[in-house]
């Protein structure tokens, strides 16, 4: 399994539409603090993007995107300095699933944000950056600027499930989005994520995430990436801030996470299928991760 993929299944990640944004002349509209990963894109014209705790503006042009992946407030405008309005109360008038501020429709953006489930800060938040910019004009972006055209012509269009296509090729554009920012500014990830930017260690995630049941040992894993054991050891640290068996032993206890929430397999079962030996072995290592044994993890789940 590729990392990447394996840990946005885990996390069971949604794209949601929101209403289209149509600006003209001078304008501004101040966001809440977003639930998720914001995103927009700049389908027309031109603005500014300024989030919260960041000092630089940042400037979008026509086929730019932007992931903002804390919760932090932000504002569009089409100038520093024009005062902004609510974007609550611009949305809330929207029409046909288009939000309208300002004078003439010079910029047209599309947006919306991406849900997951439990445990998404620690998996794969914390890793990034809180904004991530993506340009136009470059060979990496066409993917993210293909799925851009489609969602756009999908909510133009209105075709028979229109929502649900666009919304699966948000979760696409998001793929695509952390594949260009790894490959262009790996040093501003950290975590599992900046190690996929090291072959040695990106070989060796990608084998234990392939078979998390198998008796891994850290020299197992540096020849998959034909380095020397001291060597892996010392990359992997150094990227994802923890030793590969560490790392493997949260994996599996994430992939035990989510069968008990599935419910029905029995803790013995699970403990068999991700590594562990016994259903001891398995208690013994979810309560050291999580502070509960499996069982009363699973009977926390019911009683919330």
């Amino acid at each position: 399994m590729d990392p990447l993929d394996d840990v946005l299944a885990l996390l069971e990640t949604q794209g949601h539409l929101s209403s289209s944004l149509v600006a003209g002349g001078q304008w501004g509209v101040r966001f809440q603090p977003p639930e998720g990963v914001k995103f927009n894109a700049v389908r027309r014209g031109s603005c500014v993007l300024e989030v919260d705790g960041i000092d630089e503006p940042i400037a979008l042009a026509q086929g730019d995107c932007y992931l903002l992946t804390g919760a932090r407030g932000f504002t569009l405008r089409s100038d520093p300095g024009v005062e902004p309005v609510d974007a609550r109360r611009i949305f809330a008038q929207a029409v046909d699933g288009v939000a309208r501020t300002g004078e003439g429709d010079d910029v047209l953006l599309i947006g919306g944000r991406f849900s997951f489930g439990s445990h998404a800060q620690d998996l794969l938040l914390d890793a990034l950056p809180p904004v991530i910019h993506v340009p136009s004009g470059t060979r990496q972006a066409e993917t993210v600027e293909w799925a851009l055209t489609v969602i756009g012509d999908e909510l133009t269009g209105r075709p028979p499930a229109s929502r649900l296509v666009a919304e699966h090729l948000a979760v696409v554009m998001l793929v695509h989005v952390l594949r260009l920012h790894l490959a262009r500014e790996p040093r501003t990830m950290s975590g599992w994520l900046a190690g996929l930017a090291d072959p040695a260690v990106a070989a060796a995630l990608t084998a234990m995430h392939g078979d998390p049941a198998r008796p891994w040992t850290v020299a197992d894993l540096a020849r998959s990436g034909a380095v020397s054991r001291s060597t892996l050891a010392a990359r992997f640290k150094e990227t994802v801030g923890q030793g590969p068996l560490e790392y493997l032993t949260r994996w599996r206890i994430e992939l035990a996470a989510r069968r008990l929430r599935q419910g029905g397999d029995t803790v013995a079962a699970i403990a068999h299928d991700i590594g562990y030996g016994s259903e001891s072995a398995l208690s013994v290592a979810f309560k050291r991760v999580t502070g509960m044994s499996p069982r009363d993890y699973r009977r926390h789940l019911v009683d919330a």
